[in-house]
């Protein structure tokens, strides 16, 4: 069982608290950003970055994972289908939260939380994984010009005696300084 929340929770029971993140992240979903109050935008951004992080990879059991959250089904569908797989190379942090000026009624500290714009990112730690049943194609060798290596060579062959020579003349004025 995970710990309770320490101090008190953003609508009074856990209950509750789980409802009004769960609607603050389908919000988010639908909309891209929303302005929520400071300390409802800190506690939905993991919560909301774990259901990206699922929507990553469209299985069965992620989709039901993610309904149990996500009642409504064309947005649990721009999730799957838009945000997941465009955030599909991205590591993680998926949102963005920004603090803007104070409610105007109760002077509460008010912030946007947005869904990041997509960009690509390399593959770190993420490869592709071979199916059971595929054979691994023979590798074929491919046939290099020599012609076109040999001026290369040489081009490194005369740059290395330059730097030398650069070097050489450079010690004796070091060594007439001391």
């Amino acid at each position: 069982m995970p710990t309770p929340t320490k101090g008190p929770r953003l609508g009074g029971s856990p209950s509750h608290q789980r409802l009004i993140l769960a609607n603050l992240a389908q919000n988010l979903f639908e909309h891209g950003k929303i302005t929520t109050t400071e300390a409802k935008a800190r506690r939905l951004r993991p919560y909301a970055e774990a259901l990206i992080t699922k929507a990553k990879t469209d299985t069965v059991a992620n989709r039901r994972q993610v309904v149990k959250v996500i009642r409504d089904k064309s947005i649990l569908h721009t999730l799957f289908t838009e945000i997941g797989p465009a955030m599909a190379t991205r590591p993680g942090g998926y949102t963005r939260i920004t603090k803007v000026a104070p409610r105007k009624g109760d002077n509460a500290p008010m912030a946007v939380i947005e869904i990041v714009e997509a960009k690509q990112f390399g593959a770190q730690n993420q490869t592709a994984k071979k199916a059971k049943t595929e054979k691994a194609a023979p590798v074929e060798e491919v046939e290099t010009d020599v012609e076109s290596e040999a001026p290369a060579e040489e081009v490194l062959e005369t740059e290395a005696p330059v730097a030398e020579a650069e070097d050489a003349a450079e010690a004796p004025a070091e060594d007439d300084a001391k």
